[in-house]
């Protein structure tokens, strides 16, 4: 209903107050009869103008509490005392409201939530698609949708929460929905399952937030390939060699990073240009693990130590106005129990000791990107059905092109070889890989939240199963869409 305001009331009131007076007779009326009305109105008017004020500073104060607690329901109105007519007063102040839910709504509005989503395709077009028992089949480690049988496939669905705490302090939570679980029944693996890939908080330790820790579950600064993210990577999967040191590219622990802002500048100018850079990480990085890999009970006492140095150089004075040259390096030492086919880890700590090394000319418009690891890792032996310590070794060499912007969005060819002999210690018995492949592909993303990849790859690699022998070989087209959000 409506509500009518003071004055009219108000104005009711005096009428019906003063109506038997003027219904008398004229005649019967003095001028006593008249001062006494006359006063009586003006009192009557000092009280309407008293209520007036003491109603628009009850709505002032109601309008203020409102706006710190939005959420808040509405302040009612204090009963105006009855009593003789008084000028307006000004009401007293309110109490001031408490700050906390204006914190939390401005906490609540600097959570940023975004993510990705990648639906592959992959077909084995010739090749050893399947083999007798104890001979290699066509497989990957990096793709498991690689196989005779396969169609469309969920390759990740992550999403991303992350936000700025305040005092330095901000955090990033990202889980994955398409994550596999083997061994439901004899081997079947079942797709799409949640599971938590990244949750961390960065504490910053000084003012322009250069120098921070970082503490929980996050990528393990082990080769420029494996922090890159794969929503901003050109080619569909990662390497064997680089990512054999870190399976996953991620463990629980703490690391240090920090970036000079002679750092910062190049990379924030390469971003601004469309640069494809490695991420959310530093050009300096100290850090211990847990050691045993993304998501697995730690199993023995030992930290897993990495430490990485990147350092991005123009070369604008020997003549290529523009183009950027980064170097660096990681370094790891690890102790780990794998897991064995007969159920648990080995008794034994195995150590491994790896170290990268690589080289990216961003491109602009042509670039090369390569890395090349060498060291000690776990493997399993054939020859004493064991396994044991052995050399690992491999890399890859990849070429680039951004062709310009012709209206139909932006367009990446790229060619790649990698090879890699050494374990793989993310399967059961740390098993032996032998790889040697070729891809050729391009990268095309017409808008910003939609790409395309597809891709030719000429593949010669041994299964990751140590009771399969050989190395196994084919032709496999692949393509991918990518929506990110």
């Amino acid at each position: 209903m409506r509500r009518l305001p003071v004055s009219a009331i108000a104005l009711v009131v005096a009428l019906g107050w003063v109506s038997p007076v003027l219904a008398q007779s004229a005649d019967s009326v003095t001028q006593a009869d008249l001062a006494a009305m006359r006063a009586q109105m003006e009192a009557m008017a000092q009280r309407i103008t008293s209520l007036e004020g003491q109603l628009a500073a009850a709505k002032g104060a109601a309008s203020q509490t409102a706006t710190l607690l939005p959420n808040a329901a509405a302040t009612p109105v204090p009963a105006l005392a009855a009593g003789p007519a008084t000028p307006a007063e000004a009401s007293p102040p309110a109490p001031a409201a408490s700050s906390i839910p204006a914190k939390l709504a401005k906490t609540a509005s600097g959570i940023k939530l975004r993510g990705y989503t990648q639906m592959r395709f992959n077909e084995i077009i010739s090749g050893d698609k399947d083999a007798p028992s104890g001979r290699s089949r066509l497989r990957s480690v990096q793709d498991g949708s690689i196989g005779p049988d396969s169609n469309f496939f969920f390759r990740r669905i992550r999403l991303v929460m992350q936000g700025d705490l305040g005092h330095g302090v901000s955090f990033y939570l990202q889980p994955d929905f398409a994550s596999a679980v083997n061994n439901q029944t004899s081997g079947e693996r079942r797709d799409n399952f949640l599971q938590l890939r990244d949750a961390y908080v960065d504490v910053a330790l000084d003012k322009a937030q250069r120098l921070k820790l970082r503490f929980g579950q996050s990528k393990v600064p082990f080769g420029w390939e494996n922090l890159q993210s794969s929503s901003n990577r050109v080619p569909l999967d990662r390497t064997d060699a680089i990512n054999a040191g870190v399976p996953s590219e991620r463990d629980l622990g703490i690391v240090a990073y920090y970036t000079p802002d002679r750092v910062q500048a190049i990379w924030d100018e390469l971003e601004a240009g469309g640069q494809k850079l490695f991420g959310n990480y530093g050009a300096f990085g100290f850090g211990v693990f847990n050691g045993q890999g993304v998501n697995r009970q730690e199993r023995n006492e030992s930290l897993m130590s990495v430490a990485m140095a990147t350092w991005p150089m123009r070369l604008d004075g020997i003549g290529l106005d523009g183009q950027v040259l980064e170097l660096g390096g990681s370094l790891m030492h690890n102790k780990v129990k794998p897991e064995v086919r007969a159920g648990g880890v080995t008794a034994q700590n195995f150590t491994e000791r790896r170290a990268v090394a690589h080289a990216i000319l961003y491109p602009q418009p042509f670039g090369i990107q390569a890395e090349w690891t060498f060291g000690r890792g776990l493997q399993f032996d054939t020859g004493t059905q064991a396994i044991e310590s052995h050399n690992a070794s491999g890399g890859y060499v990849m070429l680039m092109y951004r062709v310009p912007d012709f209206g139909a969005g932006r367009v990446i060819p790229y060619a790649r070889w990698e090879r890699y002999k050494g374990g793989w210690k993310g399967a059961v018995n740390a098993p032996r890989l032998d790889t040697n492949d070729i891809e050729l592909g391009v990268e095309w993303t017409p808008v910003k939240p939609i790409e395309f990849t597809l891709a030719y790859a000429r593949m010669k690699r041994a299964e990751a199963d140590e009771r399969r022998a050989g190395q196994a070989e084919g032709d496999v087209l692949r393509a991918q869409i990518q929506w990110n959000y």
